[in-house]
């Protein structure tokens, strides 16, 4: 049986706001964004469809106890503690769609120092800790997977812009700091 995952309620409801809350001005470099926006969005809804899917109808356990739930949602937390640290440090900077904001600068300290997109590595995180709380490999695979393909959809996209925009600055950038994996990636 399948337990409902509160805390993971709780961080597509902060999603949601902060999707309502951060979005590009007038004054921002519009349309940019691809569709990788709703992309995500489709993506994320199928991954956690799939995630419950493969769990309720697979025996592929983890770990034949209770402990995984916990441990998913410690991943969960740990996830939304990385995502929120980094969008509260781009501070006005952040928004939800792909854009450049009137007077933008890259962010280099900070978790940005070490990863270019920290809430990304946040997010994948919090959906990892999601699979990993329904105590089944198919469904933390999945969920992985469907997430990380949506992601470095959208990374690609937010990488041309801010390389278009910054040039030989941005590059620089990419060559002392990881994309999304601490040390890996």
């Amino acid at each position: 049986m399948i337990n409902l995952n509160l805390i993971y309620l709780i961080w597509l409801l902060s999603e949601i706001m902060l999707n309502s809350f951060t979005r590009s001005g007038a004054k921002d470099l519009q349309k940019k964004d691809n569709g990788s926006m709703l992309t995500g969005w489709i993506t994320s809804t199928a991954a956690i469809a799939a995630g419950i899917s493969c769990a309720l109808y697979t025996s592929l356990d983890i770990l034949p106890s209770f402990l995984m739930y916990y441990t998913g949602m410690t991943i969960i937390l740990l996830g939304m503690i990385i995502r929120f640290t980094a969008v509260w440090q781009l501070g006005k900077m952040f928004t939800v769609d792909v854009t450049i904001r009137h007077n933008h600068r890259i962010k280099k300290d900070g978790l940005y120092s070490l990863l270019r997109h920290p809430s990304y590595t946040g997010m994948l995180l919090s959906f990892a800790g999601f699979g990993i709380s329904l105590n089944n490999y198919l469904s933390a695979m999945v969920v992985v997977f469907l997430v990380l393909a949506a992601l470095l959809y959208r990374i690609r996209i937010e990488e041309k812009v801010l390389n278009e925009q910054f040039g030989k600055e941005y590059q620089t950038y990419c060559q002392n700091t990881y994309r999304l994996i601490p040390f890996v990636y």
